[in-house]
């Protein structure tokens, strides 16, 4: 099966970047031999200095864009602060890259650490005239059922599948503009994917890795309890479905 990783991170040389250990690397060429270890084509990518630190967003943007134009492998989440003006101005002017996936948001106290209410219609109805993917770290996730709703324009995906609330957030969407992906470390959990499939279907759930191991992450869906089909719309089908001009050659 062919497999896209919808949800990644890397280093990049700042001062920002998450300390990488022996136990756990973070920089690219190591992320890649993964992915060729794996079979995963390819993946889109945000910084971590431009999300544990609201410094360089911007900075990080830029050069991540510069590198995916260089990489087949890589695409790239628009990493936004709300609080940022230049940042909704850089997003306008890079999201209809053909490297572009979408905005990525994460507002909790880890990370930029904003209230989500507070930014939510400022975010959204961005995303909505846009008309594009908003990728977020869950926070808050029955609040944002009435954001999807108000704005139709845009899809969330809210990360990290590991919650009754994410399957609960799918189904109460009215317009269907509410996904998730499986990165992380709750997959764990020994009936999730299983139970997220049984409720609102595999086409709800995009693949991701989130810089967690991959062949841990590869080999939760490829032995989950779930039908082929299901397996291929994780991995591969809806990432073609919902990014078709990003992934066109993949």
């Amino acid at each position: 099966m062919k497999i896209i990783d919808i949800h990644t991170h890397c280093n990049c040389g700042s001062r920002y970047d998450v300390p990488e250990t022996e136990l756990h690397k973070r920089n690219f060429p190591f992320l890649m031999e993964e992915y060729a270890n794996c079979g995963i084509s390819a993946g889109g990518f945000s910084y971590y200095s431009a999300l544990f630190s609201d410094k360089e967003i911007w900075e990080g943007n830029k050069l991540l864009k510069e590198q995916s134009e260089k990489d087949s492998r890589i695409y790239q989440w628009l990493v936004l602060d709300p609080r940022q003006e230049k940042l909704f101005a850089q997003i306008r002017e890079q999201i209809q890259g053909e490297k572009v996936l979408g905005i990525k948001i994460h507002s909790t106290d880890m990370c930029h650490d904003y209230d989500i209410n507070t930014y939510a219609d400022k975010i959204f109805s961005f995303a909505d005239e846009l008309g594009c993917f908003v990728l977020m770290h869950p926070d808050k996730i029955s609040d944002m059922v009435g954001y999807a709703d108000k704005y139709p324009n845009m899809k969330l995906i809210i990360a990290h599948l590991g919650s009754a609330e994410h399957i609960e957030a799918i189904e109460n969407a009215k317009h269907g503009n509410i996904f998730t992906d499986t990165s992380g470390m709750l997959s764990y959990q020994n009936n999730v994917v299983e139970y997220a499939v049984k409720r609102v279907g595999s086409e709800k759930i995009f693949f991701g890795t989130d810089t967690y191991s991959c062949g841990f992450q590869v080999g939760r869906i490829q032995y989950a309890r779930i039908r082929d089909m299901d397996k291929e719309n994780i991995f591969y089908n809806n990432a073609k479905t919902h990014f078709k001009k990003q992934f066109k050659n993949i």
